[in-house]
């Protein structure tokens, strides 16, 4: 039996245009959409249905509305809200397996099609992290560690595998910031950095692999030995 197509209501286009909006970086995340005139004039539509348009996104998690502060974009896909969400519900040790997974093939293809414009981003990330270690500001280091991993990701050159490692961001952010409160991991994870960028630069596949094995088990033994802290 032929089914008569769906037809998307006002509602539903005007909230498909304005995530498209948002997953095209014309909206960052953090940043508080345009008001509800200037956007009737943008869609030609009522109050009403802007409004419905905003609940509906609100909903799906793209968006938040702050009390007196309007309406942020929170989130730039309906991916990242359901993968977010699930890692919340995961522990830190699936965290870095996932990490593992993703960044092992990242590095392997960084090392095959890097530039060298890219290994001097690759290289500014580090003394980030060396300038923040130096300030004692840990919150900076983790930015310029995601800086780092995320620069990998771009170099290997593979739309999916950034997006799926972009749209885990915020798991990423929250189990480092968990694991590297000690003075040592960090150092050590700079080590690990420079050793990697080497073997990156060198083309050195396997090797690059290997450095990013090494540096994600030593955050792995960190999650364990929290733990067993924990149940002491």
């Amino acid at each position: 039996m032929i089914k008569k197509p769906n037809r998307l209501t006002l509602v539903e286009q005007v909230a498909l245009q304005m995530e498209e909006l948002i997953e095209r970086g014309h909206w960052k995340i953090g940043v508080k959409i345009p008001s509800e005139k200037e956007l009737m004039q943008t869609f030609d539509v009522s109050r009403n249905t802007l409004r419905e348009a905003i609940r509906a996104l609100v909903h799906a998690g793209l968006l938040k509305s702050k009390q007196g502060k309007g309406t942020i974009v929170q989130s730039t896909s309906v991916l990242s809200v359901a993968l977010n969400k699930h890692m919340e519900k995961s522990g830190l040790l699936d965290t870095l397996e996932v990490r593992l997974a993703l960044e092992q093939k990242a590095a392997a293809l960084a090392a095959k099609r890097r530039t060298e414009d890219e290994l001097d981003e690759l290289e500014k990330c580090i003394d980030l992290g060396v300038e923040a270690l130096n300030k004692d500001n840990m919150d900076q280091f983790i930015q310029a560690d995601i800086s780092f991993h995320k620069t990998i990701l771009i170099m290997a050159d593979n739309r999916l595998l950034y997006d799926l490692y972009d749209y885990m961001t915020d798991s990423i952010y929250e189990s480092i910031s968990n694991i590297l409160s000690v003075d040592s991991l960090a150092s050590n994870e700079t080590r690990i950095h420079k050793e990697l960028l080497e073997a990156i630069r060198n083309q050195d596949s396997r090797k690059a692999e290997a450095y990013v094995n090494e540096y994600i088990t030593t955050l792995k033994h960190r999650v364990k030995q929290l733990e067993e802290e924990k149940d002491v």
